[in-house]
């Protein structure tokens, strides 16, 4: 090799590292501040000679002893990967009481039992009557399944319930959410980072609704899902089945992989058998138009026009703590046709 291909694919090689060192060390800086050990003031002191470190590994790869400074960030490295695979999920931390117990469920036969299914009464963020409760379900009832999707002032971003109707015209609703620690805010950047446990929650639509649209000033939309009832039934249990799972062998909640529409979109891809993958499905905000497009909502109406229906904000509001909530919130939501039953024709 010539001198100047020498020259050149060193520089290449200096390039690669010094890109290397910036996105690792930046990740590191980030994991340290969410999960280091020790207060404010140890963490800062560990995050800043992280950096000082890595700056010193940038100016190194500019010297004679690149290959030495590469080394030394490398081995430096596989210490934080080490660290960081040491930290477990636990179901055993101080936590905020909203998410304090954990659902379980059995079925058997056509009945399925839940406990500690959610029934709070919100009058303010932190003002509640606590109700945990043991509930019987009959699935020979089980009809309807609708989706949820409830707007904060993050852009294209949502959190998604899932809520199953039985003939009664009771509801219950499922919720996919972090499972914080007292005094403890969500941060979506935390999230990337093990910050969280993953919870799942299943809760009247006056608590986990309610507390959404009426105290959080969040934009919720409902719209009626288009699946054969055996489907139906088959997510209800998943739900459990994945309740079941988390108090045996707790999980961190992640904002991409792990959250509130990528368990329902595994579940609904292992109970159908094919569903395409979309960015709609990270950008939650647009996951209606991604359940519309693999023909998952009424097809009589556009988009656009389901979304109109489907805005229950005001009715929440004006239903607030009515035993007839689930009703009002659903009203002028046109009802399914009965093909909407039959299995999902679009892939």
């Amino acid at each position: 090799m010539s001198g100047a291909g020498a020259a050149l694919l060193h520089s290449a090689a200096v390039m690669l590292a010094t890109l290397a060192v910036i996105g690792v060390g930046g990740w590191t800086a980030l994991a340290l501040r969410f999960q280091a050990p020790g207060g404010a003031v140890l963490k800062s002191c560990l995050i800043s000679l992280w950096l000082v470190f890595s700056v010193a590994v940038l100016i190194g790869l500019q010297s004679e002893h690149a290959a030495l400074a590469a080394l030394s960030f490398a081995l430096a490295f596989v210490v934080v990967l080490i660290w960081w695979h040491s930290l477990k999920p636990s179901n055993n931390r101080a936590w905020a009481d909203d998410v304090a117990l954990t659902l379980s469920g059995e079925v058997s036969d056509d009945t399925a039992i839940l406990s500690n299914v959610r029934n709070f009464t919100w009058r303010g963020a932190g003002d509640y009557t606590a109700r945990w409760e043991t509930r019987r379900y009959d699935l020979r009832h089980l009809c309807t399944v609708d989706l949820i999707t409830s707007y904060w002032d993050i852009p294209g971003v949502a959190h998604v319930l899932i809520s199953f109707g039985f003939e009664d015209g009771t509801y219950l609703a499922f919720s996919v959410e972090i499972r914080r620690q007292r005094n403890e805010a969500f941060s979506a950047l935390g999230g990337f980072f093990k910050q969280f446990e993953l919870s799942v929650i299943a809760a009247d639509e006056r608590d986990v609704v309610r507390v959404r649209t009426n105290l959080r000033g969040e934009d919720d939309y409902l719209y009626r899902l288009r699946l054969p009832v055996p489907a139906i039934r088959s997510l209800f249990c998943a739900y459990i089945d994945q309740a079941n799972s988390l108090v045996h062998t707790p999980r961190f909640y992640n904002t991409i992989t792990v959250n509130c529409t990528m368990l329902v979109y595994h579940m609904m891809r292992h109970i159908l058998g094919r569903l395409p993958f979309s960015l709609r499905l990270v950008f939650t905000g647009f996951l209606p138009g991604y359940v519309y497009s693999v023909g998952g909502l009424d097809q009589r109406y556009t988009l656009k026009q389901l979304r109109t229906f489907g805005r229950i904000t005001e009715r929440a509001r004006q239903a607030d703590g009515s035993a007839s909530f689930s009703q009002d919130i659903r009203a002028g939501i046109p009802l399914l046709p009965p093909s909407s039953r039959e299995p999902l024709s679009r892939a």
